[in-house]
């Protein structure tokens, strides 16, 4: 294994350095090839370390950001105002090379305005795109754009579709991962124009492009990746958030009903226990913006130890595996050209 350096907004999220401070040490456990930068206030930062009993080390530093964005605030005031703060200053280490990969619990918006406009797209990439492994049958499916686009061109769902099959080709070690395009149907004659223009740019691709899939095919693992624009990812994410949570407030319900059902529970919890464990969101944390000329993973704004530790995990991966290298190289075989310009606020910035 190569070493590595993440650099961790300490202050993002809503537990800043009360989480991302112990995911950090956990990391540095696990791993003897890792070095950390906690980005951040000095002083909150020292004060969760001696809290865990930690100091500063070579491969634990602490690089002081005078200022936090606001979990409810603004892209465009986290990107103009707050020039020094955690979430910039991490993002600024991965462009001066001193860190391998940036990992956030913060603002989402504020996140992905900030690297984009500090990191730059990569040559033939549109607009960065947000990933991210979910469970499934057969293991992980991948699925993009998960909300960062609400409307796309059938280009950019191309474009998306070679990002995230050399993510799935890297993090998961499938040589050639095979993609779906989410459709309301599997028939070619279904959907809107931009979907049936994608397949189209799909099926011409050197991808391996299984065709058209629906909801459903997500949690059978039908394809190793799905594909769809972020408005219509980002409802499917929340649907199934909201599905997973309403499914095991009534299981708990059903339990509790009376002496018999409790009595069942306990006898049904090491089944129960695995089950939660099999399905646990917090092994899924970390999304991966693709699409940009350097790592950045953002992490659950509620993320506990655990779950920003596996997020942390998933910023290792890619940089190790050379996610961005592969990204670059499948452009070229698609000969995806450079197109993209920067935005007004990007030039205001």
């Amino acid at each position: 294994m190569m070493d590595i350096t993440i650099a961790i907004d300490a202050m993002g999220g809503d537990h800043g350095p009360h989480v991302t401070v112990p995911a950090a040490l956990n990391a540095l456990k696990t791993d003897d090839q890792l070095n950390i930068v906690l980005v951040g206030l000095e002083d909150a930062i020292q004060a969760e370390l001696k809290a865990h009993k930690a100091t500063t080390s070579s491969r634990l530093r602490i690089h002081h950001a005078a200022e936090v964005v606001l979990m409810d605030e603004s892209p465009q005031s986290a990107l103009k105002n707050k020039k020094d703060s955690s979430m910039r200053v991490a993002i600024n280490l991965v462009k001066s090379g001193e860190a391998n990969a940036c990992v956030s619990a913060g603002n989402t918006g504020a996140l992905m305005a900030t690297a984009r406009f500090v990191l730059k797209t990569l040559p033939g990439i549109d607009r960065p795109a947000i990933a991210s492994a979910l469970p499934s049958e057969k293991g992980n499916t991948y699925m993009l754009d998960l909300g960062a686009n609400a409307d796309c061109t059938a280009e950019q769902l191309l474009q998306f579709a070679v990002m995230g099959a050399m993510l799935v080709s890297c993090i998961e070690h499938k040589p050639n991962p095979t993609v779906g395009l989410l459709n309301i149907g599997s028939e070619d004659i279904k959907g809107n124009e931009v979907v049936k223009q994608t397949a189209e740019l799909l099926r011409a691709s050197h991808l391996n492009f299984y065709g058209n899939v629906e909801g459903d095919d997500i949690f059978k693992g039908t394809t190793d990746l799905v594909v769809c624009d972020g408005f219509v990812g980002n409802v499917s994410l929340k649907t199934t958030e909201g599905l997973a949570h309403m499914m095991g407030k009534f299981l708990t319900q059903e339990f509790k009903r009376n002496w018999l059902t409790k009595l069942m529970a306990l006898c049904a919890l090491p089944v129960l226990k695995a089950f939660k464990k099999r399905l646990d969101p917090r092994l899924y944390n970390g999304a991966s913006f693709l699409g940009l000329r350097g790592i950045v993973v953002k992490s659950h704004g509620g993320a506990d130890n655990v779950a920003f530790y596996h997020a942390i995990h998933v910023a290792i991966e890619e940089a190790r595996s050379g996610v961005l290298q592969r990204i670059q190289q499948q452009l070229e075989i698609e000969h995806i050209q450079p197109h993209s310009v920067a935005t007004e606020t990007e030039e205001n910035a």
